[in-house]
């Protein structure tokens, strides 16, 4: 990744557009995301995205020589009831198909991951659920730290009579302080 050609940043509301974009395209490969392209609408993406930035974590990678286009995005927020405020859940990434397997997911994880080891020590546990045929990102979120804890047998639907289970996997943060109290920091 040549830091002149892609930046990594935290995303804005104004970044609404180009995430829709994005996973609108990733939509599209089989496997690319739990939901399929006609179940990404703009108020998913702002769900998440406002979610996000209120009380979790977003990042995106910006191709500089492409129009500025999103082409990778990961985020992760709190959960309610207040007893999961120790936990950023519902992670997910997304990688331009162009892009994948060029380093840029790893590279996002780890931005994600050391974002929150050092800027959010109120977070212990980063959750998130790998569909079980997916052994390749399943090997690249063990590389980064993840550790499996068990199976949702029978999760997924594949088709009418085919289904397939879901792998709940979690991070912790080695640097958790239970007393810390978080604010996120104004952004411009």
């Amino acid at each position: 990744m040549n830091a002149n050609e892609y930046s990594i940043r935290r995303s804005r509301i104004d970044d609404l557009e180009g995430i829709f974009d994005l996973y609108k395209l990733v939509s599209k490969a089989i496997g690319g995301l739990a939901r399929s392209e006609n179940e990404i609408k703009k108020e998913y993406v702002k769900n998440f995205t406002e979610r996000s930035i209120e009380n979790g974590v977003q990042f995106i990678i910006v191709d500089q020589l492409n129009d500025k286009k999103i082409i990778a995005e990961i985020h992760c927020y709190k959960l309610e009831p207040n007893v999961f405020g120790h936990i950023l859940s519902e992670l997910t990434i997304s990688v331009d198909p162009f892009y994948q397997g060029k380093g840029f997911g790893r590279k996002l994880f780890q931005t994600l991951l050391d974002f929150v080891s050092l800027e959010r020590t109120d977070i212990l546990r980063i959750e998130l659920i790998a569909r079980e045929s997916n052994s390749r990102a399943i090997k690249l979120y063990e590389s980064i730290g993840f550790v499996k804890e068990g199976r949702m047998e029978k999760r997924i639907r594949i088709n009418k009579s085919s289904f397939e289970a879901d792998i709940p996997m979690a991070w912790f943060n080695p640097n958790f302080h239970p007393v810390t109290v978080f604010t996120l920091p104004q952004t411009e």
